[in-house]
């Protein structure tokens, strides 16, 4: 046999089951997303938000928060395997307040959702998981404040309808023992 031949042959032999070679000689995974994959859905459109931080400091317990208000805008991706979506918020006046964009996909292997985000204006990465619970998405996190103080934050999808959601943020500084609210968003 030719070296011609040979180099033919080898580099058909190598390239046959790429797959398999990568995937620990198990079958392929599947190309189509499995129903849990929808269960994200209800974000899919653009929502018109009203945002209520928690009152925090002694000055906005007192004479009360900012009027938020914002977008937020979602769209299928991944081959149907999750989306992406982007939320705005602003002050009454339209100052920029927040950007946001994150990546969500359905992990069939570990039966729940992972999501990646983007604070534009920080310039912070956060990696989060959810589950769909009950007739709500609970999505749990971690992140190092401003202060460089760890918490974990704990978000509820609720009340979801055709035309409305909300979105509770909780966080928690002592490991999840107790939690305090962080912001509630409306949406229609």
């Amino acid at each position: 046999m030719s070296f011609r031949k040979l180099f033919v042959v080898l580099t058909v032999m190598a390239f046959a089951h790429p797959a398999r070679a990568q995937h620990g000689g198990g079958s392929p995974p599947s190309h189509t997303a499995p129903a849990e994959a929808a269960q994200f859905n209800f974000l899919i459109g653009q929502w018109d938000l009203v945002v209520k931080p928690a009152a925090t400091g002694l000055a906005q317990k007192i004479h009360g928060v900012p009027k938020l208000v914002g977008t937020w805008k979602a769209w299928r991706d991944f081959d149907g395997f999750g989306l992406e979506d982007e939320l705005r918020i602003t002050d009454a006046s339209g100052n920029p307040i927040n950007l946001s964009h994150a990546m969500r996909f359905y992990d069939t292997a570990a039966k729940r959702w992972k999501s990646t985000g983007l604070d534009v204006y920080r310039g912070v990465f956060s990696n989060a998981t959810a589950q769909w619970r009950g007739s709500e998405m609970l999505l749990m996190s971690q992140g190092v404040d401003q202060d460089g103080k760890a918490y974990w934050s704990r978000g509820h999808y609720m009340d979801i309808s055709k035309d409305s959601f909300t979105f509770k943020q909780e966080r928690s500084t002592d490991n999840g023992k107790t939690w305090s609210d962080n912001l509630t968003i409306e949406a229609k």
